[in-house]
């Protein structure tokens, strides 16, 4: 960062730096050191747990981790006194040590657990992994050793524009491998060591002021940054041979995500608690199923599917005009109860429509078995396609529909989230009298948040129908209502990145941890409550989400303020 076009103003008045331990910089290098010999050292003397932890000189996937995190000690170090002196100018080495070594010791405790559960108990495992927890203590204890430091503003630091956007391209391209790598580990133990490592070093990125950095380089490449997701995610699916048991787990987070941003408008921006929205995804499924060739289809027309998956989305709409005219007069949590009552009613009806208690739409508890795969243009969804060598079965097809879908609904979000009536929505999210007062139609504006977020869901759900090959009332119960907003809660109401973080956390685990099935809601309440105690503006919050919580955070308003000027002018 050697680029500095701003001028950095002496920090004359900030209190001087406490001097650092001199031992803290040897004492960390050692740490560093250490954690990467006992990486190349055998860990366990059982071969069949972790992926195989017992050779010497060659490492398996968590020792790789290991050593990149030792990696990443080794460069704050280095920032600190070394060669890379200039980078501690900017970043907080003190607090990403701290950071590093505490997870990396947390992380290498597991490690031992797993290998005392999984085998005979701590006698099978070997001396490298102690090697490597001494070597991450070492890393904390220096962490604590040094000081605080009066560091520049991120803000402030440019570098070339193509390096910038070559910083953009390896961030995606970390992204792509941690996420390929993730989702192939098919044992439990080693999936939640690599979620802890990459939590770890997540934090340690924000606690150096890194990923401050990469917003800025983000906010001034927004387009790059944009289409270098959408191609990470469209190269995702090259990165699993093919696997259709993890491309169901990716489509099912789509779906999941795709319905919670249509949820994100009316819970994030517009203030209205929804807890039956699980039926509006309902009901473009169970459109898309009677319209479609299934030999349990009760309707005869058959129009194309894009035509299917507008009359969903129109019959979700309308079903969200349709709650939402008699019941917005109310709020808070009369609306949540009358919305969890429609969410109930929708799976109760789809149940009877049978023949026996009204008409044969759905047939009944049975649902619509046997939906044939889409086939648009020719194109089968159900066949397996060779790309570049690689064969693609019927969940990357659907996978690459989805993520079309997803596109679709982040743009619509966005534009209505910049727009008059994002801000109406956002008006009445804080104040409905004030906004009433200012002329904003409440009523209106809420009713339009309903039928915009219910047609997004419809689209999601007339894929699913196809994706699942069946739909039937027991999809659509309440607890899924429930999931979809603690994902908005969890990722950050009214953020797109937050709700897909949210989405993406509470659909994975669940697939990837089977054994936790039985204390998924014991342990999402406990996330929940967790979240609510020390970071209730959720894991991504807009700044102005966050400054409701933290008023008393000057330097915060300051910023917010800052950006509210650099948006309007920018206009």
């Amino acid at each position: 960062m050697t680029d500095v076009k701003t001028p950095v103003p002496e920090a004359t008045d900030a209190p001087p730096a406490k001097p650092g331990n001199p031992i803290a910089w040897p004492l960390g290098v050692a740490g560093a050191v250490l954690l990467i010999v006992g990486s190349f050292l055998s860990w366990s003397y059982d071969k069949t747990i972790l992926n195989d932890l017992s050779i010497n000189f060659y490492p398996g996937g968590l020792q790789i981790l290991t050593i990149i995190g030792a990696v990443l000690s080794l460069v704050l170090l280095l920032a600190e006194k070394g060669p890379l002196t200039r980078l501690g100018a900017w970043l907080d080495v003190t607090l990403g040590l701290r950071t590093l070594g505490a997870g990396l010791t947390l992380y290498m405790v597991l490690i031992l657990v797993a290998i005392g559960t999984e085998s005979d108990g701590l006698i099978n495992v070997n001396p490298g992994a102690y090697i490597s927890l001494v070597g991450a203590l070492l890393i904390a204890v220096s962490g604590w050793m040094l000081p605080l430091r009066q560091l520049r503003d991120m803000s402030e630091a440019r570098l070339p524009g193509w390096f910038e956007i070559l910083s953009i391209a390896i961030l995606m391209a970390a992204v792509l491998f941690a996420a390929a790598y993730a989702l192939g580990l098919q044992d439990a133990w080693s999936f939640i060591l690599c979620l802890v490592f990459i939590a770890v070093v997540a934090t340690a990125l924000f606690r150096t002021g890194t990923m401050s950095f990469v917003g800025h380089v983000g906010q001034r490449h927004r387009k790059v940054l944009t289409l270098s997701a959408f191609v990470v995610a469209f190269l995702f699916p090259f990165t699993q041979n093919g696997s259709d048991a993890n491309m169901s787990i990716a489509n099912q987070v789509l779906i999941f995500g795709a319905t919670a941003m249509g949820l994100n408008i009316v819970v994030g921006l517009a203030g209205l608690l929804d807890l039956g929205y699980i039926a509006f995804l309902g009901a473009g499924a169970y459109t898309a199923a009677v319209l479609s060739n299934s030999a349990f289809a009760t309707v005869g027309w058959k129009p194309p599917f894009l035509v299917v998956m507008l009359v969903g989305a129109c019959v979700s709409a309308v079903l969200g005009l349709i709650i939402g005219t008699p019941t917005l007069r109310v709020s808070g949590d009369y609306l949540a109860i009358v919305t969890l009552g429609f969410g109930e009613i929708f799976r109760f009806s789809m149940g009877n429509l049978d023949g026996n208690n009204g008409p044969n739409l759905t047939n009944g508890p049975n649902g619509v078995p046997g939906i044939p795969d889409l086939e648009i243009g020719g194109f089968n969804f159900g066949d397996e396609h060779a790309i570049a060598g690689i064969e693609l079965g019927r969940f990357s097809n659907y996978y690459f529909l989805l993520l079309i879908l997803i596109g679709f609904v982040i743009l619509v979000f966005a534009r209505l989230n910049n727009s008059r009536i994002g801000r109406g929505w956002v008006a009445i999210r804080e104040d409905e009298k004030a906004a009433e007062a200012m002329g904003v139609n409440v009523f209106g504006l809420k009713l339009l948040a309903f039928a915009v977020g219910a047609f997004l869901a419809g689209l999601a759900g007339t894929i699913k129908a196809h994706q699942d090959a069946a739909v039937s009332p027991d999809q659509y119960q309440f607890i899924e209502s429930a999931f979809l907003l603690a994902a908005i809660v969890l990722g950050g109401m009214g953020t797109i990145a937050g709700v897909l973080l949210g989405a993406t956390i509470l659909k994975l685990l669940p697939e990837k941890l089977r054994f936790f099935s039985e204390y998924r809601l014991l342990m999402f309440g406990l996330l929940l409550v967790l979240m609510m105690r020390f970071r209730p503006e959720g894991l991504v919050a807009s700044r102005r989400r966050q400054l409701e919580f933290h008023e008393e955070d000057e330097e915060l308003a300051v910023e917010v303020e800052e950006e509210r000027l650099a948006v309007g002018e920018a206009k």
